[in-house]
């Protein structure tokens, strides 16, 4: 038996492919490691949006060089091998200055993992595979069949066609491409029948999701949720990442007739300045996103937002930065991501003339994040008191105790309640704390689904 471990940065679809290549390299005899230094095969799967995440994955490809070696002297072999999206971006490149790499694959071509791995035991030297194949990735990957634990992720869309001008993905992850319905049900199926409760459908842009449903038509993200909101076991259901020129007329009344659909929706703006979405090229105003965030809050009047915010943008002025934060105090978020500008090669964005300083970006940013955080506390406060429904995903740090999701994705820890990890159960809510909430069971955990009043 062999050991592999996979290290994951990034976003949950990158955790998400993580999970399918370990299914993909088990029957190759692969088990899981508990570190690099363990392992005969490391896969560090990559993200190239954050801020100097190409750096990051150099810097441990030089750590795992130094185990390589380790475990070459001893008569060892360690296989090492890049994928994601620095592994698209970057892939020649790494493989000339990272010698210790022996496999560089893009976020579609990992169900070639296999054949590059018998192409490195023929002795084939490195493996670069960075194409987008013709043929469909998740036709070649196997069937889910481990545990997956009470809540799980599902890839249903991938790429994106809308080219904000910031952005790396639509170049890392090619053009918009939505799964077979079938496909996506038969996979929910497995989920849920391995034990998931909660279903997170995820996409670069989830809600352009357009998959060839059994009657041929092509469905909306909307169609597909509630399709799987009649699965057998699973009694919740998320989506992330949405644009909002895709908040078609369905899916935000779906918000208000599937049940199983959480009150919980993420829906980045990134700024609150109309000429600097135009600089984005965003293809929505900040008006029209705010009629969104009406029109969704009309439909499901307890819905909760968050949103991603980029400070810093090239040309970027003080007026646009107070833009933001109006909006933002319009809106009023439960939780959300901020980041400063940072240029990603390749992209509109950093080429632009009018870069911003870093200690203006770094002013702006605390801020920002002062009044996000200002906003996610006092929606937890608002919970204080309550009664609701909360999926125990897994132990907590004290004996007996069990870390719960809300309804809104709030983390809520509870005492007593670690038999009941997999399950619904009512909790009050007791204590707000700084990142989650803490509650007691008000009564056993229930296998129907749970509507949140």
């Amino acid at each position: 038996m062999k050991k592999l471990f996979i290290k994951t940065y990034g976003c949950q679809m990158n955790v998400y492919d993580s999970v399918r290549m370990a299914e993909l390299l088990a029957p190759l005899g692969y088990a899981p490691a508990d570190g690099a230094a363990d392992a005969d095969m490391v896969i560090l799967n990559t993200c190239h949006i954050r801020e100097k995440a190409a750096e990051k994955v150099y810097s441990e490809l030089g750590r795992l060089k130094r185990l390589k070696e380790a475990r070459a002297a001893k008569g060892g072999r360690m296989i090492v091998a890049v994928a994601g999206c620095v592994a698209q971006a970057e892939g020649k490149e790494m493989l000339a200055r990272q010698g210790a790499v022996d496999i560089v694959v893009g976020p579609q071509s990992y169900h070639r993992l296999p054949e590059m791995i018998a192409r490195i035991a023929r002795g084939a030297g490195h493996v670069l595979e960075t194409d987008f194949p013709a043929e469909d990735k998740f036709d070649s990957l196997p069937e889910q069949r481990a545990h997956v634990g009470p809540a799980a992720f599902l890839t249903v869309q991938e790429g994106c066609d809308r080219f904000c001008t910031f952005c790396v993905v639509p170049y890392t992850r090619g053009n918009e491409y939505s799964r077979p319905v079938a496909q996506v049900t038969a996979e929910a199926e497995r989920l849920a029948a391995n034990g998931a409760r909660e279903i997170t459908l995820l996409g670069q842009n989830v809600n352009a999701y357009r998959g060839i449903g059994p009657d041929g038509e092509r469905w909306s993200l909307a169609l597909l949720l509630a399709a799987l909101a009649k699965v057998k076991g699973l009694d919740r259901l998320r989506y992330m990442t949405s644009h909002p020129s895709d908040m078609s007329d369905d899916l935000i009344a779906a918000h208000g007739d599937i049940a199983a659909l959480m009150p919980f929706l993420h829906l980045p703006v990134q700024s609150g300045s109309d000429s600097v979405l135009h600089a984005m090229n965003r293809q929505h105003t900040a008006d029209e996103y705010l009629r969104i965030v009406e029109r969704v809050r009309a439909a499901r009047p307890d819905l909760a937002l968050s949103s991603d915010f980029i400070v810093g943008f090239p040309g970027e002025s003080e007026a646009d930065f107070e833009a933001t934060l109006a909006l933002i105090r319009r809106v009023g978020y439960a939780q959300t991501y901020s980041f400063k500008y940072s240029a990603r090669p390749g992209t509109p964005a950093a080429a632009a003339h009018n870069q911003i300083p870093d200690e203006v970006k770094d002013a702006r940013l605390q801020v920002l994040q002062a009044l996000l955080t200002e906003q996610l506390h006092a929606f937890n406060v608002t919970c204080a008191g309550r009664i609701m429904p909360v999926l125990f995903e897994s132990r907590g740090r004290k004996d007996g105790q069990a870390l719960g999701r809300s309804p809104w994705l709030q983390p809520v820890h509870v005492e007593g309640a670690a038999p009941l990890i997999g399950e619904i159960a009512e909790v009050r809510i007791e204590e707000v704390q700084p990142n989650s909430l803490k509650g007691a069971l008000v009564r056993p955990a229930v296998r129907e689904r749970v509507l949140v009043q």
